[in-house]
């Protein structure tokens, strides 16, 4: 008896958002299990994300199963304690501090080169491409570091920092094609090995370190995907150190995931199983972290774009699963494919954006002509 009710309650929410339960659509919910019920309405999106895990439930079209869910607003109607409880702890601690900073390397970074060469391009760029004028994920991904280059003004001789440097791709990138030199950081062992044997013989000095340690001086910085992982504590103190860094006249840009909303945490789901810790900065917290310390010259969106990407990630995921299949076993196969399919119906939705900021410590003489 109170498995139906259970039932309705889920039946009734989803219909809102055109999602029937067994129905004959790709993004209908197909129910393997019946206590997918009761625990998504006890444990919101965190028990929504785990009876996917454990196979209690799936759809043909996970990506369009969530475009629909999040653009009707129905996650914010299913909110559970243990998320109120989370959001609280937030706001009384510095999830990010200095002594946590490698956490998400060693969770998510460093889960294996082997994973993200299969399912990124060549240069393993982890962050949202440019389409603008791309047909492949390659030609995204160059296009995105190339605008990044113009919107940065590079030449050569030029001394560039790169805050979160991933797998080396972009510092390489602008050592070949502009003839900087590059200094990068992460927080992630795994991607600092590889980006020191990738970049090896292109002067590019890659570091594990955490950011907030820097002391030098550059024409140039740029963070590409890190942010996200900085804290809503600690914004201003970013912007400082890139700041007291950066030299009078240079230019700093910031490609960022950015929130429609102003929030202290990440989806549960997502911080447990993903990116512990992270959190999205709204368009306030930019504005209020900056002020003071930075001029706003350019804002580019274009988290469409991020949507595309995703479904690339996947497919390239999915097509070269069976290579590593048996390291990674099929419950982290429903795992990740629920993160990349999740997250691109979220872009769908317009519930989350990519934002491209560039700012200068005092303003461009005669001004900023931002590329496009």
């Amino acid at each position: 008896m109170a498995r139906d009710i259970f039932r309705r309650r889920v039946q009734g929410l989803l219909a809102e958002a055109g999602i029937a339960i067994n129905g004959a659509d790709p993004w209908d919910m197909q129910v393997l299990d019946e206590r997918v019920f009761p625990v998504v309405l006890s444990r919101g999106s965190m028990g929504l994300g785990e009876s996917y895990m454990n196979g209690w439930w799936d759809a043909a079209a996970l990506d369009h199963f969530f475009h629909r869910l999040l653009g009707t607003g129905l996650a914010e109607r299913v909110t559970c304690w243990r998320t109120l409880c989370t959001c609280l702890w937030a706001r009384l601690v510095n999830l990010q501090r200095p002594s946590r900073a490698f956490q998400v390397g060693r969770h998510h970074y460093d889960i294996g080169n082997d994973l993200y060469r299969r399912m990124l391009d060549e240069r393993l760029i982890y962050s949202c491409g440019y389409w603008k004028n791309a047909t492949t994920l390659a030609e995204a991904q160059e296009a995105k570091l190339e605008l990044i280059c113009r919107k940065l003004g590079l030449t050569p001789g030029m001394r560039v920092l790169d805050i979160g440097c991933g797998w080396g791709g972009a510092a390489r990138y602008m050592a070949e094609k502009y003839g900087v030199s590059v200094v990068g950081v992460t927080v992630s062992r795994e991607q600092a090995a590889y980006a020191r044997e990738w970049c090896q013989g292109w002067p590019v000095d890659i570091r594990l370190d955490d950011y907030r340690t820097l002391r030098e001086t550059f024409d140039r910085v740029f963070s590409i995907g890190m942010f996200e992982h900085v804290g809503f504590k600690n914004y201003r103190l970013f912007m400082e150190v890139v700041r007291r860094n950066l030299r009078p006249d240079g230019l700093f840009l910031l490609h960022t995931i950015g929130s429609n909303t102003t929030e202290s945490t990440i989806d549960p789901w997502i911080d447990r199983y993903i990116f512990p810790n992270a959190v999205l900065p709204s368009k306030r917290q930019l504005c209020q972290s900056l002020e003071g310390i930075f001029i706003l010259e350019d804002w580019h969106n274009f988290g469409v774009d991020y949507d595309t990407t995703l479904m690339a990630w996947f497919r390239n995921f999915a097509s070269r699963w069976p290579e590593i299949s048996a390291q990674y076993g099929d419950r982290f196969y429903r795992m990740w494919k629920y993160y990349l399919l999740s997250c691109a119906g979220s872009f769908r939705a317009r519930r989350t954006q990519v934002w491209q900021l560039v700012l200068s410590p005092t303003g461009v003489a005669g001004g900023y002509q931002a590329p496009r």
